[in-house]
């Protein structure tokens, strides 16, 4: 269905920006991989680490290092591809990886649930889940996301006086961990031995999503945050 290939990060940003809900690149991108169909590009993975890549690893399997994985940074497809697409397109990336870098044996992803996303994709495409972590964010009025490490460009993280000027709200939900093994099956057991974390199909659904907000009086529960993909977070008020 896809013809595979590596491409240029300019070009995977032009449509992770048009469809992805992240309009960007993550910072420590390796490689693009695109997905054609007729000669257009319709599907982008980024592989690439998180901001700890020795950490992040080492906190999972602790065996193996920075060159024994890739996180999944963005997985972005054309709105106007049909249901199943994104499974497929994984499956074509996986072929790809296996045979063009060979020394990868894990593949890892986050799926954020504080947007909403249990992670449907990952679980379609074979992924085992390992559980949750509580994340926060914040919010604009209009719906722009702040990550907290932008909040560096306003002196750290705000005060509630400093939430009040600037009409942010400060959000928790959920993001859930998937990874893929591409080693062999022997070297597959004795990593989901030795992991610190236990990885199951006992996957998350919609009903396990939730949010808390701070308010004055601390956290409580509350509706998923208003988020607007068309803004751009560094244009938030303040940064």
């Amino acid at each position: 269905m896809y013809t595979i290939k590596e491409i240029a990060k300019d070009k995977a940003y032009d449509l992770i920006f048009k469809f992805h809900y992240g309009n960007c690149l993550p910072r420590l991108t390796k490689h693009c991989i695109g997905g054609y169909i007729n000669d257009k590009l319709v599907a982008v993975m980024t592989l690439g680490w998180g901001v700890r890549p020795l950490h992040t690893i080492k906190k999972l399997f602790p065996s193996l290092g920075t060159s024994d994985y890739y996180e999944n940074g963005r997985l972005c497809l054309d709105d106007k591809m049909p249901r199943n697409s994104e499974s497929q397109f994984i499956s074509e990336v996986v072929k790809y990886i296996k045979t063009n870098l060979p020394d990868i044996k894990v593949l890892f992803s986050w799926s954020d649930g504080m947007l909403g996303k249990p992670g449907y994709v990952y679980q379609a495409s074979n992924f085992l889940y390992g559980g949750f972590i509580w994340t926060d964010s914040y919010f604009s009025k209009t719906g722009e996301k702040v990550h907290p490490r932008q909040t560096n460009r306003i002196g750290g993280r705000p005060t509630w006086d400093k939430m009040q000027e600037l009409e942010w709200m400060h959000y928790r939900g959920k993001q859930f961990r998937y990874c893929l093994f591409l080693c062999s099956n022997k070297e597959r057991k004795k990593l989901v031995k030795e992991s610190t974390v236990k990885w199951n199909t006992d996957y998350p659904k919609e009903k396990d999503l939730c949010w808390k907000i701070k308010t004055s009086d601390g956290w409580i529960f509350a509706k998923q945050p208003f988020y607007n993909k068309l803004e751009l977070t560094y244009k938030v008020k303040g940064l």
